[in-house]
């Protein structure tokens, strides 16, 4: 009988899996405890298909970030799907972020990011004529995209290929025997041969129910964005970025214009207050006080806790928000910033240690196979990360 691999999760990586086995001839079920797929991460990120500037060379990151930008560009061209290269602007603002600014341009040359060019304050102006800086890193082939419509289009090629996708199934237990795996859904039993879990902001959760290790351990990050008031979207002409700061995990206030020509500034990086919680009125007092009493909680807090009150002050008080912005392009003003469009919630996976986990990870337990962190560049490294979770731990060949 031919081997049946489930896969939970209809975020963008659990369908480009499950694309991938279906392409390769392999049975394959999705259980998404949603009613659509791309309604968590997929569905509310900025769209940015990233070129691999920030990422540790040599890192999972980056090896699988430059091969699944370019996937990504052939799978769209291919769909007739949109795909803009609006380029990114990464600008030091002052000289004293010049030293971040080289490590910038030498990560991304070592991971060969296509096209970068180091920019003086009069260059970086030629392509953003309104930003302020003394530098910067200008990578000319970073896009945008539509990740949901992406993930639709993935989810309609496993299903021609004869995989299936179970939507409003949330998964309630796990068991094993000798060779079968049961998942029992919310309306169903579903026993499979080999299991992938691609689980995002429930992967702990899910990773608890066949007795994988709890660390790492899911920590919820709130990125919240507001609009451009559309009179005065001439100021950004592609992507503005600020010189990440090393010591967090988070890029900082950017300026993004979308792939339907809209742009929005953010995301700042706040601790949501349950795992899918959008808004400050979102809170689970389960998923808070698990995060609050995990080992690392009082170790993370004494790292981040000027930078967390930083970020939380800025999401509560929109003039600290745009002054974080206005460093980046002194023209904006207070009113330009529009309405909050809908936020993202970042699974930012944390161990016992306290420490943010900075690279993709993945766990084997048996026959189930548990990717454990996957923040971005994820949707964009997606088809790549499909390929390299079936043949490194699945030893499926293309």
């Amino acid at each position: 009988m031919a081997e049946h691999i489930g896969v939970i999760g209809g975020g963008i990586v659990g369908i480009a899996v499950a694309r991938a086995l279906a392409s390769r001839s392999i049975r394959v079920t999705v259980i998404e405890k949603e009613h659509r797929v791309a309604m968590h991460q997929t569905g509310h990120n900025s769209g940015v298909v990233h070129a691999g500037l920030y990422y540790a060379p040599g890192s999972l990151k980056a090896r699988l970030c430059s091969a699944g930008r370019e996937m990504t560009r052939d799978f769209c061209i291919d769909k007739n799907l949109p795909y803009r290269e609006v380029g990114k602007t990464v600008v030091a603002v002052n000289a004293e972020e010049i030293v971040r600014l080289d490590q910038i341009e030498d990560r991304s040359r070592l991971n060969g990011v296509p096209g970068l060019r180091r920019m003086s304050a009069a260059e970086m102006r030629e392509v953003e004529p309104h930003v302020a800086g003394v530098a910067a890193v200008h990578s000319p082939h970073t896009a945008v995209v539509d990740y949901a419509s992406i993930t639709e289009a993935l989810a309609d090629d496993v299903r021609k290929n004869g995989g299936e996708i179970l939507l409003g199934q949330e998964v309630l237990r796990i068991t094993q025997e000798i060779g079968k795996i049961t998942v029992v859904t919310s309306s169903q039993e579903h026993r499979f041969d080999r299991l992938i879990v691609c689980a995002g902001l429930q992967s702990d959760v899910v990773a608890a129910m066949i007795g994988a290790s709890p660390s790492p351990r899911i920590l919820p990050f709130r990125g919240e964005y507001w609009g451009l008031d559309s009179s005065r979207q001439h100021l950004v002409n592609g992507m503005i970025y600020p010189v990440p700061d090393p010591r967090f995990p988070f890029l900082g206030v950017h300026f993004t214009r979308g792939v339907y020509d809209d742009v929005h500034v953010g995301p700042n990086a706040v601790p949501a207050l349950a795992r899918e919680g959008y808004k400050w009125s979102s809170i689970s007092l389960k998923d808070s006080w698990g995060s609050l009493t995990w080992p690392g909680a009082p170790a993370l807090a004494k790292q981040h806790w000027r930078m967390g009150a930083k970020e939380i002050s800025a999401s509560l008080f929109k003039p600290l928000y745009f002054r974080e912005a206005r460093r980046f392009v002194p023209e904006l003003r207070m009113s330009d910033l529009v309405a909050k469009t809908a936020a993202g919630v970042r699974a930012q996976a944390w161990g016992r240690d306290g420490g943010l986990l900075d690279d993709f990870a993945v766990d084997q337990v048996g026959p189930v196979t548990l990717l454990r962190n996957a923040p971005s560049p994820a949707a964009t490294s997606a088809m790549a990360i499909a390929d390299y979770v079936l043949e490194t731990y699945m030893a499926v060949k293309p």
